[in-house]
């Protein structure tokens, strides 16, 4: 009997063996892995499809994370905004309830208190996140506010807030204290006001009106400007007035009344009536003087006040920070870029364009927002200069004008944190950044859509069903232990069993 080799055989079986252990080995990684190759030449025709499904994967990953990083910044800026509103606005009804009552110097309690409001603002206008501070603008490596002991007292031979004023009070009052007007009589029976000067201080003349029968008015005319009142030859009766009108440094308006009187001294605000319309407008002329006088040192003195803030915190690329021309500062005629030696209150990003535009973050291909802010937006600089002024303003306990003055300047304080119809206000800067934060977040919810989409689609090309591979995990061993086995009987047979 022909007795055939088994040696060709083995080797095959021992191929196979090889072959179903690395098939094994392969199906244990994708169960492992769960996907069906570690390279892309392993999924034939999809692998093309698998490139653009990751690639597309990859750039979703990327706008979700900068939508995460950004959400986060945007709700720091809005918590500071949210509080710098409600300060302010805490610190707006402290204010038109202060009482003047000096502490123990030249300001009042509620002044000294207003201090420590203002570093909370100027903390919150610093608030910074991952390295960057979130109201600088585009320079968000540099903190975008100076300390408040900067802005109220200066630094080195920089001058502050307090020096500013004041250099600015002189300016506006001139040196007579009457406010940069010079009070005159071109006529026996007429009086005059005259502006000292072409300059940006003291009053303006704006007209004057009476309705004393006979009386002339001259409209403010010339420069330096210059108006008149004659009473003519008949004197005014008791109650009888004349206004004149005047704008002040800050752009407000104000009226000075004067009522004609027979009392002999007369009261504030009235000249008393002569014997002649000559003694009248020598009495008015005194009146005049006096009352304007009062006037220069409250309401001008307070509108000087906010002048010198705006004209140190309203601040930009094109407007630099304002100083008066001097000394001597009381005969000055003109204001002078300070940028040398004045601080600056605000370091960040000085430009003058849309502020949202100086931070960008895309929340997709096609959305783009601006989530950028400066402290220097007028929603956010009319607080912080409100409260320096009045924290930086000095009151004389010797001065009989001071309570005046004060209410004068507490009235344009509050006005100020009220905001006008047209003025942007911390609340405009919140809601234009909630848009941003609507925007993304609506691009997030977009995001985790096509991610769980194109997640299962790639699942469906590359990846490996567990089950399925588990199913075919099971049979491959039970394949390979069975070739083992008869490959294992095979390899035991021997001649001798044949003879």
């Amino acid at each position: 009997m022909a007795v055939t080799g088994i040696g060709g055989a083995s080797a095959l079986t021992l191929q196979s063996i090889s072959d179903m252990r690395n098939k094994l080995d392969d199906l244990q990684r994708q169960l492992g892995s769960g996907q069906k190759t570690t390279t892309y030449a392993g999924l034939g025709l999809d692998a093309g499809l698998t490139v653009g499904l990751r690639t597309q994967l990859s750039a979703v990953a990327g706008y979700q994370s900068t939508i995460t990083q950004v959400g986060v910044r945007l709700d720091l800026m809005q918590t500071a905004l949210s509080q710098f509103s409600a300060v302010s606005q805490q610190s707006k009804s402290s204010i038109v309830q202060s009482q003047y009552k000096l502490a123990g110097g030249t300001q009042t309690q509620d002044q000294k208190n207003t201090v420590n409001t203002l570093d909370s603002l100027v903390g919150m206008l610093n608030t910074a996140a991952d390295g960057r501070y979130l109201f600088s603008g585009r320079t968000v490596d540099q903190e975008p506010v100076a300390s408040t002991d900067q802005i109220l007292n200066g630094s080195g031979l920089q001058a502050g807030l307090k020096q500013v004023i004041d250099e600015r009070r002189q300016a506006d009052l001139g040196t007579t204290g009457l406010g940069r007007l010079i009070v005159g009589a071109p006529s026996p029976t007429s009086v005059s006001l005259d502006e000292d000067a072409v300059s940006p201080f003291g009053f303006k003349l704006v007209g004057a009106t009476t309705a004393i029968a006979g009386a002339t008015v001259s409209p403010p005319a010339g420069a330096p400007a210059s108006m008149s009142v004659d009473l003519g030859p008949t004197n005014p009766n008791a109650g009888d007035t004349i206004k004149f009108s005047f704008t002040l440094p800050d752009g407000s308006k104000q009226d000075l009344t004067l009522t004609a009187t027979n009392a002999s001294p007369p009261a504030a605000d009235q000249f008393t009536i002569g014997a002649t319309s000559t003694d009248t407008a020598t009495n008015l002329q005194a009146a005049l003087t006096q009352s304007l006088g009062t006037l220069a040192n409250t309401q001008l003195v307070a509108a000087s006040a906010v002048q010198a803030g705006n004209e140190f915190f309203n601040t930009d690329a094109s407007h630099p920070p304002l100083r008066v021309d001097g000394p001597p500062f009381d005969t000055a005629t003109a204001v002078v870029d300070g940028t040398a030696n004045t601080v600056a209150w605000y370091t960040g990003d000085n430009a003058t364009d849309d502020p949202r535009q100086s931070a960008l973050a895309r929340g997709d291909q096609s959305l783009v927002v601006g989530y950028g802010a400066r402290a220097n937006e007028q929603g956010l600089r009319t607080s912080v200069q409100s409260l320096a002024v009045f924290a930086a303003t000095q009151f004389s306990s010797t001065d009989p004008n001071g309570e005046a003055q004060y209410a004068a300047l507490k009235q344009r304080i509050g006005a100020a944190l009220n905001g006008g119809p047209n003025q942007q206000t911390s609340a405009d800067i919140s809601g234009q950044l909630a848009g941003a934060q609507v925007a993304l977040n609506d691009a997030k919810n977009r995001h985790d859509q096509t991610n769980t989409t194109l997640q299962n689609l790639l699942q469906s090309v590359a990846g490996a069903p567990t089950e399925q591979v588990a199913a075919q995990l099971l049979s491959l061993q039970t394949s390979l232990q069975a070739t083992l086995q008869t490959t294992a009987m095979l390899l035991k047979t021997s001649i001798l069993q044949y003879i």
